[in-house]
C-alpha cells in the first residue's frame, strides 16, 4: 500500500477552491473523480503515474511553473513515479 499525498486546502469559497498538493516518492493521491473544471500547476518537476479506470497507466513530466487545465470528469490516481518530492497547486472552477 502507497502512502498518501498531503492535500493543504489554500482558499475556498463559491468561486473556486486551490489545494496544494504534496507528494513523497512513491506516494499517491487514491482514486478520485473530478466533479469540477480545474487547472493544475507544478511547484516542482512533476514526474506523475496516470493509473485509468480502464487499467491504463502513463507516466507524464510536468515541468515546474507550468500549468495545464483539464475538464470536470476526470478520474484517475495520481502517483509521483519520481526519486524526489513533487509538489503542485490545483485550481477547482466551483
Amino acid at each position: 500500500m502507497r502512502k498518501s499525498c498531503v492535500a493543504t486546502l489554500l482558499v475556498e469559497d463559491a468561486q473556486v477552491r486551490v489545494t496544494r498538493f504534496d507528494f513523497a516518492p512513491g506516494a499517491e493521491t487514491g482514486w478520485h473523480r473530478h466533479g469540477h473544471d480545474y487547472v493544475i500547476t507544478a511547484l516542482t518537476d512533476c514526474d506523475m503515474e496516470l493509473e485509468d479506470p480502464d487499467g491504463g497507466r502513463r507516466r507524464v513530466l510536468v515541468p515546474a511553473g507550468t500549468a495545464y487545465r483539464r475538464m470536470a470528469g476526470v478520474e484517475h490516481n495520481v502517483i509521483n513515479a519520481g526519486s524526489e518530492e513533487m509538489r503542485f497547486v490545483e485550481v477547482e472552477l466551483l
